[in-house]
């Protein structure tokens, strides 16, 4: 499975936002800048999670993001969910009832097997995402990030 760009820079985005004290906020541009990524294409990927509630927004000279419920409530797959959706990326066309190996209707009378096990990888996969928490995330970095993140977030003011 393949995802795009923007989900990796939106989970270390919110990542960088959970280490950051209580109700301070940090603006797409600090945090374009911090991972060294296009501010408005930045700006325009953080807006689906503002949107399912893992992010809020201010504007303001004070304004920018931060988390909207603690690190422990927030999954990775709530995050992968709020950008990329809740499809599965496998999608069976039933090329099994086509072509010169076309297979006859009664033999398709259930879900093909390929499709069945392609949908239990996703299941897993989604399973562990949702086992991992932002504040699991955080409880694994050194104990100095942080307050490393939150001198060099300040610095792009």
């Amino acid at each position: 499975m393949k995802l795009p760009a923007s989900t990796e820079w939106v989970l270390h985005c919110a990542t960088t936002l959970a280490q950051l004290e209580p109700g301070t906020t940090a603006s797409a541009a600090q945090l374009a800048q911090y991972f060294d990524l296009p501010q408005a294409y930045l700006a325009k990927q953080l807006q689906p999670p503002v949107r399912a509630g893992i992010l809020t927004a201010t504007t303001g000279p004070r304004g920018g993001y931060r988390l909207a419920r603690p690190a422990a409530d927030i999954t990775l797959l709530d995050i992968v969910e709020a950008v990329d959706g809740t499809t599965s990326p496998y999608t069976c066309n039933e090329i099994r009832q086509q072509g010169h190996g076309a297979l006859p209707p009664e033999d398709c009378r259930h879900t093909c097997v390929i499709a069945q096990k392609m949908d239990d990888a996703h299941r897993a996969w989604r399973r562990s995402l949702a086992d991992v928490t932002l504040a699991g995330i955080l409880a694994t970095l050194p104990p100095h990030a942080p307050d490393r993140t939150r001198r060099l977030l300040a610095e792009t003011r």
